[in-house]
């Protein structure tokens, strides 16, 4: 055996049953399209069932190096083995049918994870996090199958941003999510609850009588503190010499003035007037106070 034989022979015992009875359901079909072919006085050749494919119907044309590929062991589409199910007069639901089967073997479905629950989260990335987490347990995890099965109000664009984070989903949004991952309900009502917190905010400090006494007891000290700041300042060294100098003048002409009073009362006499002792004190003192300030 040559080294090209054993190598057939080794794919041969490892490829799925299934992709074996396609691929001799393939051959015999060309085998059965010689008599056709020599009917019309041709050769069944792949040139000649790609015209017979084509002028079926096809949906698309189908040229022979695909209808040749058909047969060398790798898995063909779909339409491939449509066509050459119509260039060879088969029927088309055996067709499907058997590649079915060989598509079953060959990609066998993605094991599903456990669709996953979302724990409690309270702000935007954590929801992004979770709703990517959702979407690794779906059964489709592209964007685009997911955004189909949502319907045009979770398009794919617009789950790409949700994904990312940097666009908030509404409630309608977040719930065609769920539904498209197959989320079941309760990672659905957790989903929910937490963009229900998102939106609320934080919650408020709790509250307890003693929290009224703290307050007042924080605001007096602040106001302890800025008193200081408050109060008028001290004048300095020079202002103070000036003012003492003032009240001592002040004083010695009111002493002075107290004694011309008593001289001009000797004079005049007790009583009112300009001529009385308060009289005098009080233009002596006001005229020294108006001259030299308060």
């Amino acid at each position: 055996m040559t080294r090209a034989a054993a190598r057939r022979a080794g794919q041969e015992q490892k490829e799925p049953a299934e992709l074996a009875v396609l691929r001799g359901w393939l051959r015999g079909r060309k085998t059965a399209a010689v008599s056709m072919a020599a009917a019309e006085g041709r050769r069944a050749t792949y040139p000649y069932l790609a015209e017979r494919a084509s002028a079926a119907g096809t949906r698309y044309v189908v040229s022979a190096c695909t209808l040749r590929q058909a047969l060398d062991g790798r898995l063909p589409t779909l339409r491939t083995t449509v066509a050459f199910a119509r260039a060879t007069g088969a029927d088309e639901a055996t067709a499907r049918r058997l590649w079915a089967a060989a598509d079953r073997a060959v990609n066998p479905p993605r094991e599903r994870p456990a669709p996953h629950v979302p724990g409690r989260f309270t702000t935007r990335a954590g929801l992004a996090r979770a709703m990517n987490r959702i979407r690794d347990t779906a059964p489709d995890t592209t964007l685009r199958a997911i955004a189909r099965l949502a319907g045009p109000g979770l398009c794919a664009s617009t789950l790409s941003r949700l994904l990312a984070g940097k666009q908030f989903p509404t409630a309608v949004q977040l719930t065609a999510f769920a539904v498209v991952c197959q989320a079941g309900d309760e990672a659905t009502a957790a989903l929910l609850a937490g963009h229900r917190r998102v939106l609320n905010g934080p919650p408020p400090p709790p509250f307890y009588p003693c929290a009224v006494v703290e307050l007042a007891e924080e605001r007096r000290q602040r106001d302890e503190a800025a008193r200081p700041w408050l109060a008028k300042p001290e004048p300095d060294w020079y202002d103070q010499q000036l003012r003492d100098e003032e009240e001592a003048a002040f004083q010695r002409v009111a002493r002075e003035a107290e004694a011309l009073g008593d001289d001009a009362e000797q004079r005049t006499g007790p009583g009112g007037g300009p001529g009385s002792v308060g009289g005098l004190k009080g233009v002596v003192a006001g005229r020294f106070r108006v001259g030299h300030g308060p």
